[in-house]
């Protein structure tokens, strides 16, 4: 599995990298059908704006996407947020998949009796 950090109008240093790499790779542990995880991290220059820092995630597993976005005050703080939101919607996913796979066979769950008629 790949974790990619990228960033607008900011520059990525190895604190922010490693710090994105462990909160969000802690999702791997709730399902393990990931593929890749695309984070990037964005910072508005405005100073008008409040939550001027933004992350969003990307996670792709085999059968479908999740993507999460969350802003705060500060990159870190984005962050957290960010991988708690991530780790509800991939259990809230792994919940979906493993209840229409029980749900898959329609002949098992559906017995037809034929009535039989007597002349």
């Amino acid at each position: 599995m790949h974790i990619h950090v990228n960033g607008r109008n900011i520059e990525i240093t190895d604190a922010i990298k490693a710090y994105a790499k462990e909160k969000i790779g802690k999702v791997i542990n709730h399902y393990d059908q990931i593929q890749s995880i695309d984070i990037v991290l964005n910072v508005i220059k405005n100073p008008s704006v409040a939550q001027s820092h933004t992350a969003e995630v990307l996670c792709k597993f085999v059968s479908g996407s999740v993507k999460v976005e969350e802003s705060a005050e500060s990159m870190y703080a984005s962050i957290d947020l960010v991988a708690d939101k991530l780790s509800r919607q991939v259990k809230k996913f792994k919940e979906k998949q493993m209840s229409s796979s029980k749900n898959a066979s329609i002949r098992t769950d559906v017995q037809v009796e034929e009535e039989t008629v007597s002349e």
